[in-house]
Parts: structure tokens; C-alpha cells; sequence
């Protein structure tokens, strides 16, 4: 071989090495979380999320990449959010925050594996044919929150026997509907009427609570909504200016000045998650794994609170209480 010759050949060969280095860096899989809330509401669950990705093997920046994707309680935005991640051409969707999101990734592709995390029933909306056996491209891990609505109604019932009841949904929300029946059943087995009111924006729900106030010794159940997830302070805060009891899906809302919460933890629906995302990105497929649903359940009282609103909880409710917050 010839002086020039290997010249030409060397220079070939460098000339390779950029491409072979941008092949390198795109092994690394990328993980799409799409989410109906936003970075702020999560940031205290997702070390949950890579919990579960490091029991399986994964660590962010290490052997994988996390894109994330936020509505912040915007739903319209998740169908495009979702299609943009599908360009990107993550390895795993993750839909985070109700069926909204996990319906808005499963119109995107259907390819893509897609790994969910919400409350609602994953069936009756059809993102999945049966728990244990999900076949396509979808899996997940659900908790069920809706189907706790008779039983927050029922809690709500005894901390404040005499109030007129009311629930407020948020009519985006694809549960909405099917949870606003589930508390009109559990009042009327209560012997007792439920009034429903909607909102979708920070402003609807001033109204509404303006609206509930007007009637005397109300009480209110917040449905399972992530917007309303959202705007846990704001609710909390309304049901304390107009001296509401009211009884919500999530801890978060105890912890944020709410009376009491009752429903599963968020933090453990997304370790799960994350443990799916990475047995799927080790190489088995979604819909071999079975729909997971977590056991646990909270009931969390805020006595400060019950004190700020001149109610007596009964001890009943303070027995089975996982924690009580003084």
C-alpha cells in the first residue's frame, strides 16, 4: 500500500468515527413520560418512578433518558404531546394522570410500548381487553380511585351526617361522568340526595364552591380528577374560607389543608411503572405483562382542620385512620 493510499484509507476511517459516536449516544433508550399534571405537582412521586427503573436495572443518564411531557392539567394538549414523542421515537410511553393520557398515547401508536399509570378502570375505557391478559402494545398499573367514590361519599356521610352532599367533577375528564352515577347510587343507598357541580378551570371552581356555600351546612366530595390534583391547595383553601367538610382522593389534599383523603398512593403506582418500563425496555413485551393494581389504601384525617371547621370526627374514622395530622 502506497503512502497516498493510506492517507485516503485513514482519512476515511476518521471520517467514520462522528457517525459511529452519534450511533453510540442514540443506544442509550429514551423514555417518553407523558403526563395530564405537571413537573411541580410529580416532582415529589417520580423518585418513585426511578425507583422502580433502578430495581430493573435502569438509571436515568446512566443507561437510559427520560423526555418528559407536561400538560399541566391542559388535556387538550396531550394528544399532540403524545404524537411528538412518537417522532421522537421514544422506547416506552409512560401515560401518567388518568385514562386522558393514557388514551391520548394509545391514539398516537401502535407500536411504541406503552406502560400507564392511572386511576380509572383501563377496561371500561377501553385501552386494554382484560387485566391479565392486555395484549398490543399497552400495559400499566391502575388504582382503582373512582371505584373508592362510594365509600369517600360514605366517610363524608358520618363526619357530617347532617350536610346537604355535593360532588364536583370535572367533565374533561373521561371518568367523569360514570363517577358523578357512582355517588348519586352511594347517596341514594344512603338515604340521601347529592347535588353535582362541574369545573375544569381554576376559575370554574371559585364558582362552584361560591355556588355550594350557598346553601346552608353543605358538604363536598372532589372527584378523581389530576387537574384537580393540580389544584389541591386551591380546593382545600375554598373549602376552608367557606367552612366546608369535604373529603378527597389523595393524601396530598389532607397534607394541603383538606379535611380528609381517602384513596392510593400515587407514589406506589409509579415505582410499579417504573418497573415495567424497564422489564419492557430489557425486552419483554407489553402486553404480556398483566394490569397491576396496589393494595394499599389511606385514610388520612387533618384534626387542625376538622378544629378550623367546629366538627368532631368520630372516633370511629380516627381508629381506622393511617394518619392523623395534629
Amino acid at each position: 500500500m502506497g503512502r497516498r493510499d493510506f492517507i485516503i484509507l485513514l482519512a476515511g476511517a476518521t471520517g467514520g468515527w462522528p457517525s459511529v459516536l452519534r450511533a453510540q449516544q442514540k443506544a442509550m433508550p429514551v423514555i417518553g413520560y407523558l403526563s395530564s399534571q405537571s413537573a411541580e405537582a410529580l416532582a415529589p412521586i417520580l423518585p418513585a418512578f426511578r425507583d422502580g427503573l433502578k430495581e430493573a436495572g435502569y438509571i436515568e443518564g446512566r443507561n437510559v433518558s427520560i423526555e418528559f411531557a407536561w400538560a399541566a392539567g391542559q388535556y387538550d394538549k396531550l394528544p399532540a404531546l403524545a404524537e411528538d414523542l412518537v417522532r421522537q421515537q421514544v422506547a416506552v410511553i409512560v401515560a401518567s394522570g388518568g385514562a386522558v393520557a393514557a388514551l391520548a398515547a394509545k391514539a398516537a401508536t401502535s407500536t411504541i410500548p406503552i406502560v400507564f399509570a392511572i386511576g380509572d378502570d383501563p377496561v371500561q375505557y377501553g385501552l386494554v381487553g382484560s387485566f391479565n391478559h392486555p395484549g398490543g402494545n399497552i400495559t400499566g398499573v391502575t388504582l382503582f380511585m373512582a371505584t373508592l367514590t362510594p365509600k369517600r361519599l360514605e366517610i363524608l356521610s358520618e363526619v357530617a351526617p347532617a350536610a346537604a352532599l355535593a360532588i364536583l367533577i370535572n367533565p374533561r375528564n373521561p371518568n367523569a361522568e360514570s363517577e358523578a352515577e357512582n355517588a348519586q347510587a352511594a347517596a341514594r343507598q344512603l338515604g340521601r340526595e347529592l347535588r353535582v357541580l362541574t369545573a375544569s378551570t381554576e376559575s370554574d371552581i371559585d364558582a362552584a364552591f361560591a355556588s355550594i356555600a350557598q346553601q346552608p351546612g353543605a358538604a363536598v366530595m372532589i372527584a378523581t380528577d389530576p387537574s384537580f390534583f393540580l389544584r389541591r391547595e386551591q380546593l382545600a383553601g375554598l373549602a376552608a374560607r367557606y367552612g366546608l367538610p369535604a373529603v378527597y382522593f389523595h393524601r396530598g389534599f389532607a397534607a394541603a389543608g383538606g379535611l380528609i383523603s381517602y384513596g392510593a398512593t400515587i407514589t406506589e403506582e409509579n415505582r410499579i411503572a417504573g418497573q415495567y418500563t424497564g422489564r419492557i425496555l430489557a425486552g419483554e413485551k407489553a402486553g404480556n405483562l398483566p394490569i397491576l393494581q396496589p393494595s394499599k389504601i389511606e385514610l388520612v384525617v387533618n384534626l387542625k382542620t376538622a378544629e378550623a371547621l367546629g366538627l368532631t370526627v368520630p372516633p370511629s374514622i380516627l381508629a381506622r385512620a393511617d394518619e392523623v395530622i395534629e
